[in-house]
């Protein structure tokens, strides 16, 4: 393996995913490594992605961007979690809060001392003991203050909406400002190079030859590189996540702005609602199998907060994964790697991971092979635990009004997802594997707002005298809402803070 030195850095694609891996590189790489990217006006981006999950704040803070002018540039607000509708039953909505829920006690999660005085019917509905869940309710936002140190409002924990176009737009000049140079064009040939079949350069329409040693796909779902030339292949997951269409529209806004998204479920599949400065965007991710595209499109529209102020975007897509995201010198970010509907937000989240990733095994222009493998396998373990994630959403369901929600309830699932389901509804316990994403409070509130509701409580949850127990749920319900009372409106924080 040769220890020489990378020099030439080639981006293919545009959009959320190139603009963020070549503003990233950039920032890292301090200015070390030639780094071009290539993306065509003509070739439209899938764009849909304006929601994201607190991670984002680290990637915000390695690029030494400020919160405030970045939430200017991208029309953006502030999310404090996901509500979801009718996914358990018609009729019933929860939260998936980011944050914690209570406070633990003699090493016990709250979560299990909420089980034993629920078991007793003596507690409120789990998303009244957490301030990320009661404070969108109530279109009530603020930052954490450092300042209170073991009070709710300490532990505000808040990712973003933005307008994914803007925030791409927002990144290229970042980019730009760093040396990273755009190649406008569209790409006709990837050239190969003799003996390993590696990526030696790419033709652009204009006869424009660029050459580099690593190539990173951010060219979206046809995975231009990875697959059209590299023939990675592909997991197709629609066994378990059978929603393989999407509509997208934005409307005109209307309040009150609150800081979450919606998930709404159809009757085959769900509507998203995000909220920004200007305007809401709106989606309805369906699976085709059961619905057609003027039904899909016609719920969507009539569904609508405020008027469209475009034509509905049709996508299609197969959820799932390529079986290798690293092959040879090239590295797909983005949608070139996989695509999860957007229910919980990961996609942008995974372009984070792979740039993060890709760092930890920067490679010499020799490759070694050993890295990519373990690059490779790691990328391996987060598609699978955070489809386990979403499929959970599909599977938790008591709705039996149509054949799609009837074929989820009875579907076959994951066996490592069938042991977390299992393992919770005895006693309520959930253990975080590795680094997986989604952290034990996520699987609590989506499986407890879902309807799957364990059997008995951790044991040592009992040491407490039945009136201790119930003072201290009941003393957390209170505590939580005198903190959201002293909160502004989201609207005015926005206001006050990051006005566009």
């Amino acid at each position: 393996m040769s220890i020489r030195p990378l020099q030439d850095i080639v981006i293919v694609g545009g959009g959320t995913a190139g603009w963020m891996t070549a503003a990233a590189l950039a920032k890292v790489l301090k200015g070390r490594y030639r780094i071009a990217l290539v993306e065509s006006d003509e070739i439209g981006i899938v764009g849909v992605g304006e929601a994201t999950i607190p991670n984002i704040k680290n990637y915000n803070a390695t690029l030494e961007i400020d919160e405030n002018e970045f939430m200017r540039a991208t029309q953006g607000t502030f999310k404090l979690g996901i509500e979801f509708a009718d996914w358990g039953a018609l009729g019933e909505r929860y939260i998936h809060g980011f944050g914690s829920i209570g406070k633990e006690f003699n090493g016990l999660p709250f979560h299990q001392y909420w089980l034993r005085m629920r078991q007793l019917g003596r507690a409120a509905e789990l998303g009244d003991y957490s301030i990320n869940t009661v404070a969108p309710q109530r279109a009530r936002f603020m930052r954490q203050r450092t300042d209170m140190p073991g009070s709710p409002l300490s532990e505000i924990v808040y990712a973003f909406h933005f307008d994914a176009g803007l925030y791409a737009r927002y990144l290229r000049g970042y980019a730009e400002q760093r040396g990273v140079r755009r190649h406008e064009g569209r790409v006709v040939q990837v050239e190969q190079r003799e003996g390993d079949g590696a990526i030696a350069a790419v033709l652009l329409e204009s006869g424009q030859r660029i050459a580099g040693d690593l190539f990173i796909d951010c060219s979206g779902l046809r995975g231009l590189l990875i697959e059209q030339t590299l023939h990675a292949g592909y997991d197709d997951w629609r066994q378990w996540l059978p929603c393989d269409r999407a509509i997208a529209v934005p409307c005109a806004s209307a309040g009150p702005l609150l800081p979450m998204t919606r998930s709404t479920a159809r009757g085959a599949g769900w509507q998203w609602r995000i909220p920004l400065q200007h305007r809401t965007g709106n989606g309805h991710v369906y699976a085709s199998r059961y619905m057609d595209r003027d039904e899909a499109a016609a719920i969507l529209l009539a569904n609508l907060d405020g008027a469209p102020l475009a034509e509905p975007r049709h996508i299609d897509y197969v959820p799932g994964r390529r079986k290798t995201f690293w092959s040879r010198n090239c590295v797909a970010i983005g949608l070139a790697a996989g695509f999860f509907e957007p229910i919980e937000s990961t996609n942008i989240h995974l372009i984070q991971t792979a740039i993060a990733r890709l760092v930890s095994f920067f490679p010499h222009a020799g490759f070694d092979a050993a890295d990519i493998a373990e690059y490779n396998a790691q990328t391996h373990f987060e598609y699978e635990r955070i489809r386990d994630f979403i499929v959970l959403h599909y599977k938790a369901t008591r709705r039996d009004d149509t054949p799609f929600w009837r074929d989820c309830q009875a579907m076959a699932i994951p066996e490592t997802l069938q042991r977390k389901i299992d393992l919770f509804r005895s006693n309520g316990r959930v253990f975080r594997e590795n680094n997986e994403l989604f952290a034990e409070l996520s699987w609590v509130q989506v499986m407890i707002g879902q309807g799957i509701v364990p059997q008995g409580h951790h044991p040592l949850a009992g040491l407490l005298a039945d009136a201790d127990c119930e003072a201290f749920v009941a003393d957390t319900r209170s505590v939580i809402g005198k903190c959201v009372d002293v909160m502004p409106a989201h609207a005015e924080f926005v206001r006050q803070q990051c006005a566009a």
